[in-house]
């Protein structure tokens, strides 16, 4: 008797060291590689899963890169605009400025919607809109367009972060189905038999989330940031509309009145 449960138990613990052998990433990928067929649901999954991943990583580094970028040079551009005294001077400068900066871009549609109205001196165009209504009208273009730079990539990772848990639920339901009809079609419920082909599956659920996880802090951290740049850009914009609606800054009308 006691012969006996000690084999049973032996058996049991091989059967169960045999189940862990068979629940890893690499039992997983050796299983698909060999059996491409059977896997094909999981291939979609993973292969779908590794897309979403790199689309994610891409727009990151992306978003990431063009944030330092923006930190780094918007306090610069646009003391160096106020602070230089010649008008031709301060554009020129802005001029200079490389093309994904945001901030000189806005302040040369301020200046070149207010020289296209001085130019128009006398005409029906100024006749119908008054030069701070056209400053005006350009610098909501300028800031819209610079927001709507700021957004790219974010519709991408807000689309991994919610869908990436599903697309590695699907592969799990697939596998754990999957797994049951090869039980049910060979009479075997061990725990080997079990453990196995449910550990495999419960991969996809865990590798939807590795995706996801990522992209939706990175979504949160970049909306967080794109918020306090579209502030910049309001306050921006409303001084750019008083220098170049009235020959000023409001702060400077006051001060020499």
């Amino acid at each position: 008797m006691l012969q006996e449960t000690t084999q049973a138990a032996a058996a049991t613990g091989g059967n169960a060291a045999s189940a862990l052998t068979q629940m890893g990433v690499d039992h997983l990928l050796t299983e698909m590689i060999n059996n491409p067929g059977a896997y094909a649901v999981s291939w979609v999954v993973l292969i779908t899963l590794l897309i979403m991943s790199a689309m994610s990583v891409y727009w990151i580094v992306i978003n990431a890169f063009k944030n330092i970028s923006l930190r780094r040079n918007a306090d610069r551009v646009i003391s160096t605009f106020w602070e230089t005294t010649n008008a031709q001077d301060a554009i020129r400068y802005m001029e200079e400025q490389r093309k994904t900066e945001p901030f000189s871009k806005i302040a040369l549609d301020a200046a070149q919607a207010a020289a296209h109205h001085h130019r128009q001196e006398g005409s029906r165009l100024v006749e119908s809109l008054n030069r701070s209504e056209f400053v005006d009208r350009a610098l909501r273009q300028g800031v819209t367009r610079e927001s709507m730079r700021l957004e790219s990539g974010l519709t991408v990772l807000a689309t991994v972060g919610s869908t990436a848990p599903f697309v590695g639920l699907l592969g799990t339901v697939w596998g754990i189905y999957s797994a049951l009809i090869r039980i049910g079609a060979t009479g075997q419920a061990s725990i080997d038999a079990v453990a196995g082909p449910v550990g495999e599956a419960l991969i996809m659920t865990a590798l939807g989330l590795f995706t996801a996880i990522p992209a939706v802090l990175a979504y949160n951290f970049f909306v967080r940031q794109n918020r306090v740049t579209y502030n910049q850009f309001d306050t921006f914009a409303h001084d750019l509309h008083d220098f170049f609606a009235t020959g000023a800054r409001v702060g400077e009308t006051a001060h020499k009145a």
